[in-house]
């Protein structure tokens, strides 16, 4: 699948759990960068990733992700 496709569905995940889309998709994005990015919008931010993509999460993927480049990495890989 083509990043640029894999972006255009992480952001519509963001913007659902968040709901607001007050942040540029980059591949330096981070959690802080997003104001309401907390330790619990993370954990449904990666559930419904894991649904949209049919992919399963290990604790060494997601000990990998530093921020939206390194996501879409680990997705690429999965798929």
């Amino acid at each position: 699948m083509e990043t640029s496709l894999i972006k255009e569905k992480i952001k519509d995940v963001l913007i659902s759990v968040l709901d607001h889309n007050n942040f540029e998709m980059t591949d330096d994005l981070t959690a802080k960068d997003v104001d309401g990015w907390d330790s619990l919008s993370h954990m449904m931010i990666i559930s419904k990733i894991e649904e949209m993509f049919n992919i399963k999460f290990k604790l060494r993927d997601l000990n990998k992700l530093k921020n939206m480049g390194s996501l879409v990495q680990v997705i690429q890989s999965k798929l």
